[in-house]
């Protein structure tokens, strides 16, 4: 056997081992997790129960985030939903060196720049979170019930572009899943396609 193509044999099984499948699942309890926010403070996925929570993935530097934040799209949806009792965490996993990746402090300004009104900022730079909830862009919605179950998974709104003037035509998917859960409805629909720049793993 040629050497090059054994070595690629030997290290096929570690590739396929270092490939990790999401736990998320709709209709499933939401994987737990801790976190740590941009101000130093650890924050636990069970420390929010019999609350609703969004999970909003985000990197700042990705046009398709600037969308949402620069027209005050998701400013506007976390300062909505907040002051009904929602948790609204935005996670960044970026990596370190990669887009998107500051300093707490660094990520403090930028999100006071953007006007964000999220209940925490956490930081996932080894992007362990990410993988687990299988995130896959930026931004990446995913919307948690009072007990703890993963009701909606997918794209912020209805509309894939980088256009402001999009968002006002658009179905908000997040809107309408957190609505329905207040409402004792079913979240319908409970899985979109997400869109949006690649999470900088």
């Amino acid at each position: 056997m040629r050497k090059p193509i054994r070595a690629l044999l030997l290290c096929l099984p570690l590739a396929l081992a270092a490939v990790s499948v999401a736990d998320a699942k709709v209709g499933d309890a939401a994987p737990a997790f801790t976190l740590t926010d941009t101000n130093g403070k650890q924050h636990s996925l069970g420390d929010f129960k019999g609350k609703v929570v969004v999970l909003e993935w985000f990197n700042h530097d990705c046009p398709f985030v600037k969308k949402h934040y620069d027209s005050g799209n998701m400013p506007g949806l976390q300062t909505r939903y907040t002051e009904t009792d929602v948790v609204w965490l935005s996670i960044n996993s970026s990596a370190p060196g990669k887009q998107g990746n500051y300093a707490p402090e660094k990520a403090n300004e930028m999100s006071k720049e953007k006007k964000s009104a999220a209940s925490y900022v956490l930081l996932d730079p080894d992007g362990t979170v990410g993988k687990l909830y299988g995130a896959k862009t930026t931004p990446h919605m995913y919307v948690i019930d009072g007990a703890g179950v993963l009701r909606y998974e997918g794209a912020i709104d209805s509309v894939s572009s980088t256009d402001q003037d999009d968002i006002k035509g658009a179905t908000n998917y997040v809107a309408s899943a957190i609505d329905a859960l207040k409402a004792g409805k079913p979240v319908d629909p409970s899985v979109t396609q997400a869109y949006g720049c690649g999470v900088k793993y």
